[in-house]
């Protein structure tokens, strides 16, 4: 169920995230999560990834909307390691996703399967 509440401020954003990623890929893996799993490569990043993704699809059917949250929260961070794992900077994802609502869904779609 979605919350009657207004709109939550937030001062954090994916691209403070994607930012963060970035910084901490220059870390060594003693200190940082992130390049631990950067470590493992693009296959190793995206694998980690997919079990996120699928903790989110559990929690969304079947948990309450904290574990939702939390598992959304994962799902994102870890996309941003798959990118910054593929040299795939965000803000063309970014771009990506702007070109592609300048169309309805349905017709971006049907755009693709050609």
């Amino acid at each position: 169920m979605c919350r009657a509440a207004g709109p939550l401020r937030v001062s954090f954003s994916l691209d403070d995230l994607a930012r963060t990623i970035a910084a901490r890929a220059q870390a060594n893996g003693e200190q940082s999560y992130t390049r631990t799993l950067l470590d493992k490569g693009p296959r190793g990043a995206a694998r980690k990834f997919g079990e996120e993704a699928l903790e989110l699809v559990i929690a969304a059917v079947g948990q309450d909307e904290a574990a939702v949250r939390a598992e959304a929260a994962d799902v994102l961070y870890h996309l941003l390691v798959v990118l910054e794992a593929r040299g795939v900077p965000f803000d063309e994802v970014l771009a990506e996703l702007e070109r592609r609502t300048a169309r309805s869904g349905l017709e971006e779609k049907a755009s693709r399967r050609s």
